[in-house]
């Protein structure tokens, strides 16, 4: 078992579905305890925030578990993984919903806040680059020209889908994405533009995808970018561009092909609710046993079987 103080970093691009990678990052930590048992009834609240793309997994979690446990009460808010780290650390959540991996800081934070934690992934995800139906030049896009379109130095500069490639139409470029507290704008950032803040902030930017996704809609030459469930939850409103020629599906994710957007999911949950609280250990045993079922309802990647089972040996720690 390895501590929630280690810093860990998953890379994706070498490995199918860099499964070495999750492997060694699938960190869970803190003291074991007594879960509530699975046929025993529960009660309570249980209360989670963060990220707006891990919400729809933890919402369709929720959805399975209170079938049976009715008496429970979860809350899912979605202000993002930044955020939702912020609520976490100082003690006013059970479980933190995240889209990234928790920062240096972040564990700091925890650590002065007293909040020992378990980090599990959940879930994978391929973070989107979406377009409007009309546009019909750039459905695969560069490295190259993603960098162009999103830099720093392209702000209030580079207004055009013609400036990012001559054989583009002279259409507005009209962006849209997360806002700051997002995970998936830091990990888009850094993945996309070398280092996370990064990024022009001249965008429309929001913390629920849902107004990406209607901006997009609403523009011809609209684009954002977001994680794939909510392409899949609005197929036929936004297309998801292809990257270098690969386009992101479960099968590019899960077999690490496209790059360098696909990432993990996460939940950090809190030691002590874990330890004292029967309905949060109930539901994350639920959450980790029935990980591939709920990521098929919400639509968002499923873990591997070798993630199942790593998540399963690991989650038997705790108990």
């Amino acid at each position: 078992m390895t501590t929630g103080g280690v810093t860990r970093r998953h890379r994706w691009a070498t490995t199918p579905l860099g499964v070495a990678a999750l492997v060694s990052g699938l960190v869970l930590s803190g003291c074991a305890a007594e879960p509530g048992a699975g046929s025993e009834s529960v009660s309570g609240e249980i209360v989670t925030d963060g990220s707006s793309t891990v919400a729809p997994l933890t919402r369709a979690a929720r959805h399975q578990f209170v079938g049976r446990q009715p008496e429970v009460d979860i809350k899912v808010t979605t202000t993002g993984t930044t955020a939702g780290f912020r609520a976490f650390c100082a003690g006013t959540t059970d479980i933190s919903n995240a889209s990234r991996e928790i920062s240096a800081e972040e564990r700091a934070a925890c650590a002065e806040g007293g909040v020992e934690f378990t980090e599990i992934v959940v879930a994978n995800d391929g973070i989107s680059v979406i377009v409007n139906p009309a546009n019909d030049w750039a459905r695969d896009l560069t490295l190259e020209q993603l960098e162009t379109m999103w830099a720093l130095e392209s702000q209030g500069s580079v207004t055009s889908w013609q400036q990012i490639d001559p054989t583009f139409p002279d259409e507005p470029l009209v962006l849209f994405g997360p806002g700051s507290d997002s995970g998936t704008l830091d990990f888009f950032t850094e993945a996309i533009n070398g280092a996370e803040h990064e990024i022009r902030t001249d965008y429309s930017a929001s913390e629920d995808d849902d107004n990406t996704v209607a901006g997009v809609r609403r523009n011809d030459g609209g684009v954002g970018f977001l994680g794939l469930s909510y392409v899949q939850a609005s197929e036929g409103d936004v297309v998801a561009v292809s990257i270098e020629g690969v386009a992101p599906t479960t099968r590019t994710v899960q077999a690490g092909t496209y790059t360098p957007l696909s990432r993990p999911l996460f939940i950090y949950v809190s030691n002590a609710s874990y330890a004292d609280k029967p309905q949060v250990s109930a539901f994350v045993d639920f959450y980790v046993e029935n990980a591939v079922e709920i990521a098929e309802q919400a639509r968002v990647v499923p873990l591997t079987p070798e993630q199942v089972l790593i998540a399963q040996d690991e989650l038997a720690t705790l108990r």
